[in-house]
């Protein structure tokens, strides 16, 4: 690393060191993104065409990460319209052209893929990388699935995203972050659920201590392989994944 990049990095470096210490700006980061849910912001976006209910933000992290951690396998919980299938799928695309795993794929499971969605997503040009499975993520025949797609593959990452009530979340931590590869990341997502009013969520059966959040913290206290990897957040600031950038460590 030559002098002028590694002046770059050190300096981003210390930028995001101080957001972590930032108490002032980290409470305008969360009032913003409490009132962008109340809003529906993340219903705005699309990725190649197929609707991502997902932060922007995030979609930034995402990339990064799936760059660094070159994947030959994706695993989400959480399909809905597809659109973060799709956005998987063409990172590992472009993954491919650059040196990464040239048959890397997503593998995507919801209880209830919509016929629509599933034409769709079947339709898309970039579908050769996908696979659906239709059930609950925390069935037991799934999940025996889901390692058996998983058991050849050298570099997994973990995306979970269906049902954010905490016993789900834990359930679907304890099924499939032990997939997760060392280096790589098991992402829990919208745990932000922990850190806003019930009432943003119209009526879901998610809310502060029933939430992603506090299931990531329980699983935590038993699974020292994993630690939060907090220069996510702190570079971010406005994301709906605080302390769920789970990085495995050992």
């Amino acid at each position: 690393m030559n002098d002028i990049v590694k002046q770059f990095e050190d300096a981003k470096l210390a930028r995001i060191e101080a957001n972590g210490k930032d108490a002032e700006f980290q409470k305008q980061s969360r009032d913003w993104l409490e009132e962008s849910m109340r809003r529906y912001y993340v219903y705005n976006f699309s990725w190649l065409g197929r609707p991502i209910i997902q932060n922007p933000i995030d979609m930034v992290a995402m990339q990064e990460i799936i760059w660094d951690v070159k994947p030959d396998l994706i695993i989400e919980t959480g399909i809905a319209h597809g659109g973060s299938l799709i956005f998987s799928a063409s990172m590992l695309a472009l993954n491919s052209t650059c040196g990464g795993p040239a048959d890397a794929e997503v593998l995507g499971i919801d209880i209830d893929i919509r016929v629509h969605n599933r034409k769709a997503i079947e339709e898309h040009p970039l579908f050769n990388r996908i696979t659906m499975i239709e059930g609950s993520s925390i069935a037991p025949e799934i999940i025996t699935l889901v390692k058996a797609k998983a058991k050849n593959k050298k570099r997994i990452l973990v995306c979970m995203d269906s049902n954010h009530t905490h016993d789900h979340v834990l359930a679907e931590l304890e099924a499939y972050a032990p997939l997760t590869s060392i280096g790589s990341y098991c992402v829990v997502f919208d745990t932000f659920v922990e850190d806003v009013p019930a009432d943003v969520f119209h009526n879901r059966p998610w809310h502060p201590g029933n939430s992603p959040k506090s299931a990531v913290h329980e699983y935590l206290k038993t699974h020292l392989e994993f630690e939060i990897d907090k220069s996510i957040q702190n570079k971010l600031m406005i994301t709906l994944v605080p302390d769920g950038y789970l990085k495995r460590i050992s």
